[in-house]
């Protein structure tokens, strides 16, 4: 089974096609696959240095040139490598959406709970440092993307812890979500990234060396960035990332709250449509559930 119903597929001979075509200077690199990309795009490498970002479908056609705006606006206030891109290529030999080709970042993706205090301080303080960059002309998150009211997804939330099933406790799934609905929202907006999860990380000797895919970027609550507490730290882990990551807001526990809450949202909803189409991926999202209501 296919990730999606309407995936688009790329290959290496359709990616050295669209390079030589477009960006003629990197035609004789190499294109091999790269490490397994996530939901939304394919991977590949381009000679040692780079890397090509295909999108795999509709909504993330829009990644590249965000990418490329907003990427070099905030990498210089962060201690952590962005992936700026280098190029962004046009839809093209039956390809239909915009695509990327972004440096090569040294590192790997850690398992849960792989890292210690210290990175987990170091992402903590990304974290911050992110909020701390002028929002002005940003993109406010809008709809229900994450970093908008949590409120905006209640319907979908509880559609999908009931879909879940017997995979999850439903019951305390939806005793958690209302307590995050109950913490107070967030008073102004922040850059955040939006999707923290331990895919979007790359470590390397046990420190964090970058924080990839910022298909999720925008002006937001400040919140939906502290979900690594739960999907990727625990025990002195966390609370070191909490420390951090907190450092600086005007409602740390509410905002503490609502992070649990972006946490489930992100895992219920995933979790029902990814059970058959990738089921390793449903699992760590069962895992992230396990995670938040245990604390």
């Amino acid at each position: 089974m296919s990730l999606h119903d309407d995936e688009v597929v790329s290959t290496p001979e359709l990616v050295q096609r669209l390079v030589a075509d477009q960006f003629p200077r990197w035609a004789h690199l190499a294109v091999t696959p790269g490490p397994e990309g996530g939901t939304d795009h394919t991977l590949f490498r381009l000679g040692d240095d780079l890397l090509v970002r295909m999108p795999k479908i509709g909504w993330a056609q829009e990644q590249a040139s965000s990418d490329a705006r907003w990427l070099p606006h905030l990498a210089p206030h962060l201690p952590l490598r962005l992936p700026a891109p280098e190029a962004v290529g046009e839809p093209g030999a039956g390809f239909p959406f915009r695509w990327s080709v972004t440096p090569w970042l040294d590192g790997a993706s850690p398992a849960v709970g792989e890292l210690g205090t210290g990175a987990a301080r170091q992402l903590g303080e990304f974290v911050a440092a992110l909020r701390t960059v002028s929002t002005a002309g940003g993109p406010l998150k809008a709809g229900t993307s994450r970093g908008v009211p949590l409120a905006r997804l209640d319907d979908d939330v509880r559609a999908a812890i009931a879909e879940c099933g017997d995979r999850i406790d439903g019951r305390a799934a939806i005793k958690m979500w209302d307590r995050s609905l109950d913490a107070r929202p967030a008073a102004d907006g922040h850059w955040i990234h939006g999707d923290l999860l331990p895919g979007n990380l790359l470590a390397d000797g046990g420190r964090m060396t970058a924080v990839i895919d910022w298909g999720g970027v925008g002006v937001g609550d400040a919140a939906a960035d502290l979900i690594p507490a739960w999907t990727q730290f625990t025990g002195a882990g966390r609370a070191a990332f909490r420390a951090a990551a907190t450092d600086g807001l005007d409602d740390p526990d509410d905002a503490w709250e609502r992070g649990r809450g972006w946490v489930l949202v992100q895992a219920v909803i995933a979790l029902p449509y990814y059970w058959d189409r990738w089921p390793e991926f449903a699992l760590a999202c069962r895992d992230r559930v396990t995670a938040v209501l245990a604390g």
